[in-house]
């Protein structure tokens, strides 16, 4: 709006740059054809197959973060340790909800979520250690993290508008795992006593 001697007036329509690429009326026709395909449209311009191979991938990664997480809440001991278990319990939590969202994922492109125990460590991108320190467990959950944000980043690019749905979940994984890894460094520095990032 113009304000001019105390009159307003309707600016001129803003001119399109791009004009939308499909009517209504083929978006319409378009729903209604391969039903069957549910979520996927002739929109989606990713690799259906390769996409659930990644993820499952991604799966194995997150249940063995999970396992890691809640055995090390279960075992961590010591004087100064309640903390540091509330902390990876808080941990298996999250990354059980990044596991969900994945599966969830897996489904929705087509595909049947692998929880199979067996070859899960080959499958994940993250180790299953067991750590006989609160400090080791600490230091191998950080490396665990730093992995998952290296590898979550590159296929943030990977998909980038082939797949806007499965970029902009992993998006949300990773600022989470990016918390997680800060967490840890900040344990380890409290247990260690010396930062390990430069401030």
């Amino acid at each position: 709006m113009i304000k001019t001697n105390g009159n307003v007036e309707k600016q001129s329509k803003v001119k399109q740059d791009q004009p939308f690429l499909t009517d209504v009326k083929q978006l319409r026709l378009q729903a209604r054809q391969n039903i069957e395909r549910g979520a996927l449209t002739p929109a989606y311009q990713g690799d259906v197959k390769q996409t659930i191979a990644i993820l499952q991938a991604v799966l194995a990664t997150e249940i063995v973060c999970v396992l890691r997480y809640t055995m090390n809440a279960v075992v961590a001991s010591g004087l100064s340790s309640q903390s540091v278990k509330e902390e990876f319990d808080e941990h298996a939590k999250e990354e059980q909800a990044h596991m969900r969202a994945v599966a969830e994922r897996i489904n929705q492109l087509g595909g049947k979520p692998n929880f199979n125990p067996e070859g899960l460590a080959s499958r994940s991108a993250s180790q299953y250690t067991e750590a006989a320190s609160l400090v080791d467990m600490i230091k191998e959950n950080l490396i665990a993290e730093r992995i998952a944000c290296d590898h979550y980043q590159e296929l943030i690019r990977f998909f980038a508008d082939k797949d806007p749905g499965t970029r902009v979940m992993m998006e949300g994984i990773l600022v989470n795992e990016i918390e997680h890894a800060n967490d840890m460094h900040d344990l380890l520095v409290a247990h260690q006593g010396t930062p390990s990032l430069p401030k």
